[in-house]
């Protein structure tokens, strides 16, 4: 019962995130701006963590949860039950909001459901290496925090921030995709080119979740170093 607990977590989750993030570009990103959605993921990830995060950890990302694995610390039948709650939230998300544009009058402001893509600011060689390099930021922040003992009532802080970062130097680039679920569910009912380009926004952040896994064990080692000759020179009075 426990695990189709955190399945259904993980589903919310991304529903939650995919909604109100999307959402927030496609209600207001002409008004509102880069800041506004940049924000709008940040804060709705932070909710995310310190609400699902007891239960499932709070991945809502299948970037992270492949960094997870790759961490050792989730089993492969696990991931994949991860994957597929995080791209159905992300669906039936954005549904909702397609619903929203078609039949209550909502303008969307993005043009294209709040997409992910390359061409009008960004090439596609480019694009691939904006967001790979934006997922191993934000997975890489999600693995070293969440596996620190020393304030972890901060990790949810961290965590959006680092999400918001993503979005503040992407979403004018490529949507800043960061998370394949979020890129696949607006895609699904957009289509067209969308749907077209998808794979890159989809390989190419499992990418930057996979090299996070590999680097965040040498990040972990130096905090570990760091600490344990502060706490040293602590003792020694200096």
């Amino acid at each position: 019962m426990s695990d189709y607990r955190r399945y259904a977590a993980e589903f919310l989750g991304t529903l939650l995130l995919v909604f109100f993030g999307v959402g927030s570009a496609v209600a207001a990103r002409v008004q509102g701006g880069v800041v506004v959605v940049a924000l709008a993921f940040g804060f709705v990830m932070v909710a995310l963590v310190y609400t699902i995060g007891p239960l499932s950890g709070s991945h809502v990302n299948p970037a992270v949860t492949l960094g997870v694995l790759l961490s050792g610390k989730i089993s492969v039948i696990g991931a994949v039950a991860y994957w597929i709650a995080q791209f159905v939230g992300a669906t039936v998300a954005a549904f909702v909001l397609w619903a929203l544009t078609r039949w209550g009058d909502v303008a969307d402001q993005t043009g294209a459901l709040g997409t992910n893509g390359y061409g009008a600011h960004i090439n596609r060689g480019g694009a691939a290496v904006l967001e790979v390099i934006l997922t191993f930021l934000f997975v890489l922040v999600v693995l070293v925090v969440t596996s620190r003992s020393e304030n972890p009532g901060t990790a949810g802080l961290a965590i959006g921030l680092a999400l918001a970062a993503t979005q503040l130097v992407g979403v004018t680039l490529t949507g800043a995709a960061v998370n394949p679920a979020r890129a696949f569910g607006p895609a699904v009912f957009e289509g067209g080119v969308a749907l077209r380009q998808l794979w890159v926004f989809i390989v190419f952040p499992l990418l930057g979740g996979a090299l996070a896994a590999l680097v965040a064990p040498m990040v972990m080692g130096a905090q570990r170093h760091y600490w344990g000759g502060h706490d040293k020179s602590v003792g020694r009075g200096t």
